[in-house]
């Protein structure tokens, strides 16, 4: 980004994302660009980065009668605000200001509209860019998102990986995932090999059930690869150096755990557990593995 970044994604689920629109102006003299949505009953999230550090801020407020109202936060701490007081979708062009909250400096901002994503059975648009709301030490990360009229929904085909301050493209990787906008990419040490890996959702299923992809990073490419790891709404845990799955169905009335090491970058099986809703006992009891199949 060799311009200011400011990207504010306030992300609806999947099915409701329907409303983001990009812009791209000015705070005071900085450029910027801005990517809203705003959740139905006014909940806002975002993204607020500067260019100078690429570094995306996670930044949250609300819509109301009007006013679009965002805040910065240190330590749970307001710090900074940005306020749209005549906010409106669908206009081209919007004013506000960001207010230092301490001080109380003001800067005006002032954007106009650059797109629109857009659902629909017969929208169509290819490679637009969306960044994500988390980074690692110098590199940052954008949805590559595309709608075709196959699908009603815009998806995620791809992300690149690009080097903060010069912004420079270290890798790009095609994908097939749902859009969740802000929250589509994660960052963890997904192998427990004391480097930050990155993953991506993936899809959602029925219940709780998710997936995401994961990626690796190898030091001797400098580059990212497919871990192959795969399972339900996974999570790592790296004091435990162990990933734990869970597979609700049925309402809940059937879960099947798992737990895995990793050897060598593959997840191997250590213990895999089943548990079926007894109406009796009113609770989850242990059964043999092939009653969850």
């Amino acid at each position: 980004m060799k311009q200011i970044l400011l990207i504010l994604a306030f992300t609806l689920t999947f099915i409701n994302i329907g409303a983001q629109t990009s812009y791209v102006g000015f705070i005071d003299t900085n450029p910027i660009e801005l990517l809203t949505t705003i959740y139905s009953d006014g909940d806002a999230r975002a993204i607020y980065c500067y260019t100078n550090f690429d570094e995306p801020i996670v930044i949250t407020g609300n819509f109301k009668n009007g006013k679009l109202t965002l805040f910065e936060t240190n330590n749970n701490k307001k710090t900074a605000s940005l306020q749209f007081d005549n906010f409106n979708s669908k206009s081209n062009k919007l004013e506000g200001a960001w207010t230092d909250l301490k001080t109380k400096k003001e800067l005006k901002i002032i954007i106009n509209k650059s797109f629109d994503i857009e659902h629909g059975d017969s929208v169509e648009w290819l490679g637009r860019e969306i960044i994500q709301g988390v980074s690692l030490d110098n590199k940052y990360f954008k949805l590559i998102v595309s709608k075709t009229k196959n699908n009603y929904y815009a998806k995620v085909n791809g992300v690149k990986i690009v080097e903060k301050k010069t912004d420079k493209l270290l890798q790009q990787i095609n994908l097939d995932c749902q859009l969740l906008g802000l929250n589509n990419i994660s960052i963890d040490d997904y192998n427990f090999d004391g480097i930050m890996d990155f993953s991506v959702f993936e899809a959602s299923y029925a219940g709780p059930n998710t997936s995401s992809l994961y990626f690796l990073y190898d030091d001797k490419t400098n580059k990212y690869i497919e871990s192959g790891f795969s399972g339900v709404s996974l999570e790592f845990n790296s004091h435990l150096k162990r990933i734990f799955e869970r597979n609700q169905c049925c309402a809940g009335a059937s879960v099947t755990t798992a737990e895995y090491k990793v050897v060598e970058n593959n997840m191997v099986l250590i213990k895999k557990h089943c548990f079926k809703w007894d109406e009796k006992k009113h609770a989850l009891v242990e059964r043999k593995i092939k009653d969850c199949q």
